[in-house]
């Protein structure tokens, strides 16, 4: 095995902590490979750190240009989902602090202000080696790393993190979807639900935060019609919708409900749990964000 193949895993972790994209993050990786590629191994002692330190430069340097683009984007704008099953093992790197709440909260800091986050939060890496990355003095990267620390600690969601219980809500909140059961759905939810919902402009999602158990309860349902799903199906160019079906997977490292029809993943759904209800919802539609996954 290579040097860098030795690395990819971490890189595309570093990477995609730092992008929220999946699609950019294997961009980036593939930059720092063709720069790797023009390098005198023997020059460099330390490739893995050499490694992250050029791929962190050109993932900061992406998500300025993205942070733009997003600006223009229709909706609400979330984080692509990604498998973090223990049998995928390139996406082994990724297995922790990738929850999907975690990553919404960091799409609100400034593109240095996360990756001084990933940085030292997920990878533990001293202020030093990070200061030398972004171009910053120490004490001036400590403060960027405290920043936002604090903003992540004010904003990111409270739920619940026994796996088993957010599976077993998110095997009954699929049981009353593919039900239609509005009633079995509103018991579900915390009294002030919210729902946020990412079609990109390619699928159907709601271009709000939906809020209130019956409103999301409402919402759900009706866009799990059959007619509608033919609408989405067709629109992504599949004239015909077959054997949709309703499953759980491993995805950012916490159960997720995945909604596929004719071989096709159409829609992921990520529930936050607190107290035994379901408080958030976060729903990514957009073909483009989880074309990438297999249908379970």
């Amino acid at each position: 095995m290579s040097t860098f193949d030795e690395h990819r895993s971490l890189l595309t972790g570093v990477a995609y902590r730092i992008l929220g994209s999946v699609a950019d993050a294997e961009d980036v990786v593939q930059e720092a490979w063709l720069r790797w590629s023009g390098v005198d191994e023997s020059t460099v002692d330390e490739p893995k750190a050499y490694l992250i330190r050029v791929t962190s430069r050109l993932a900061i340097d992406r998500l300025r240009w993205a942070k733009s683009r997003r600006e223009s984007y229709i909706g609400p704008w979330l984080p692509e989902p990604v498998s973090t099953a223990p049998d995928v093992a390139e996406r082994a790197e990724l297995a922790d602090s990738v929850e999907m709440a975690l990553l919404v909260v960091l799409e609100t800091l400034s593109p240095l202000e996360r990756a001084v986050f990933v940085l030292r939060e997920a990878f533990d890496l001293p202020f030093s080696e990070i200061a030398e990355i972004i171009g910053r003095a120490e004490p001036a990267t400590r403060q960027l790393a405290r920043r936002a620390r604090d903003h992540v600690h004010e904003r990111r969601p409270r739920f619940d993190v026994d796996r088993k219980e957010r599976r077993r809500i998110t095997e009954r909140f699929i049981s009353a979807s593919a039900d239609g059961d509005l009633d079995g759905l509103i018991e579900l939810f915390a009294d002030q639900v919210t729902m946020v919902s990412d079609g990109g402009g390619k699928a159907r999602a709601a271009l709000r935060v939906i809020t209130g158990s019956e409103n999301v309860s409402r919402y759900l349902l009706s866009i799990n019609t059959p007619a509608n799903i033919a609408k989405f199906m067709a629109s992504i160019g599949m004239a015909e919708v077959a054997g949709m079906s309703f499953a759980v997977a491993m995805l950012n490292n916490a159960p997720a409900v995945v909604i596929s029809a004719d071989g096709r993943v159409i829609s992921v759904l990520t529930l936050l749990v607190a107290d035994g209800k379901i408080e958030t919802i976060y729903l990514v539609a957009n073909p483009e964000k989880i074309a990438h996954l297999k249908p379970v």
